[in-house]
């Protein structure tokens, strides 16, 4: 058993403080941005560089803009009908991952239709620079003390403070595994060969929608809203749920599509 101590605040300028969470947005889209870069350069990406800096802005917007519009929707509706100002009250925090991708896609379909390229050929592309971002934001999470996990009899288990005395799953570092580190290694090596367009964005969706589900097992669910089904199902399981079919669903028509 370990007691989470650590200082969520990188860096204490008095009236100015940087906090680890911050940070690793920064650290996510300047990786997204390197390896845009790198796929760019290769040939026949059909990518500039200048390409990948504006897409990585307009990606960071729709990250930003729909994970609040996300989290004020999907999890905080009631609190958004009494008072719908408050979806603009960024400073006090919440953020949605559904939210930020239906941010990104949106993102992505007007960025397309401004330099000529379908939303597939944009989200097949983008969809490998994701997840170090995602990882990333999870071990911003465990550092914040954060989104903790349901309480665990394990060694392994983690004392957060602001949760009680007793010890829970470290579950941001969970999805930092799953989220960052095996959904890169998976898009990376499936991307790095020619696939039919679709193929990529499936797999992405796919995967992710799987290993949230899982991980929402041993993450503690929403104290506001607690389980939203059958006292197992969590809000996280049932967004996460139309990933996994539109996942399989892109990937059958994707690759049937190519055998036409």
């Amino acid at each position: 058993m370990w007691v989470h101590e650590i200082n969520p605040v990188a860096l204490d300028l008095g009236p100015l403080q940087i906090h680890w969470y911050g940070l690793m947005y920064l650290i996510g889209f300047a990786a997204a941005w390197w390896l845009g870069v790198r796929r760019a350069r290769q040939d026949g990406s059909g990518w500039s560089e200048e390409q990948i800096s504006d897409v990585i802005f307009w990606g960071a917007m729709g990250v930003v803009l729909g994970g609040r519009a996300g989290y004020v929707l999907f999890y905080n509706f009631e609190r958004f009908l009494d008072d719908p100002l408050w979806l603009f009250a960024v400073w006090e925090g919440g953020m949605s991952f559904h939210g930020g991708l239906l941010g990104v896609i949106a993102a992505m379909y007007l960025f397309g239709r401004k330099h000529h390229k379908s939303l597939f050929e944009m989200t097949d592309f983008i969809a490998p620079l994701i997840p170090i971002g995602l990882g990333a934001g999870r071990v911003g999470n465990f550092i914040g003390g954060e989104l903790w996990g349901r309480i665990t009899d394990g060694s392994w288990g983690v004392v957060f403070r602001h949760a009680g005395d007793l010890p829970r799953h470290p579950s941001q570092l969970y999805q930092f595994a799953l989220e960052g580190v095996v959904l890169f290694i998976v898009l990376w090596w499936f991307s790095s060969r020619p696939r039919p367009r679709m193929a990529v964005s499936g797999v992405f969706l796919l995967l992710y929608g799987l290993f949230r589900s899982v991980v929402e097992f041993y993450r503690e669910p929403d104290g506001h809203i607690g389980f939203v089904a059958m006292d197992w199902l969590t809000m996280g399981q049932l967004l996460s749920l139309p990933m996994v079919l539109l996942g399989m669903t892109f990937l059958f028509m994707a690759y049937k599509r190519e055998k036409m």
